[in-house]
């Protein structure tokens, strides 16, 4: 069952949906309806990351630090590659 609901948004950002809406032939609330879906999606397969990423800290004992540390050494490698 939809259940209807009011939302703001400013003047420009509902310019940007309702053209966008127009061109891929859509109405507003489907568009919106996907950026919602979309949105959550995103958001559970970040989560989901970041779980595996503590569990494999935790289980190699390693800090943020730690981890930070690693990231910083590989991209100065990517670097100095180029």
């Amino acid at each position: 069952m939809a259940t209807t609901v009011n939302v703001s948004f400013q003047e420009s950002l509902l310019a940007d949906i309702d053209r966008l809406a127009k061109k891929e032939r859509r109405s507003r609330s489907e568009l919106l309806r996907e950026a919602a879906r979309l949105y959550i999606e995103r958001r559970n397969r970040w989560n989901k990351i970041f779980a595996l990423g503590e569990a494999v800290a935790t289980d190699k004992e390693l800090s943020e630090q730690d981890v930070a540390t690693e990231i910083q050494a590989y991209r100065k490698s990517k670097a100095a590659k180029r």
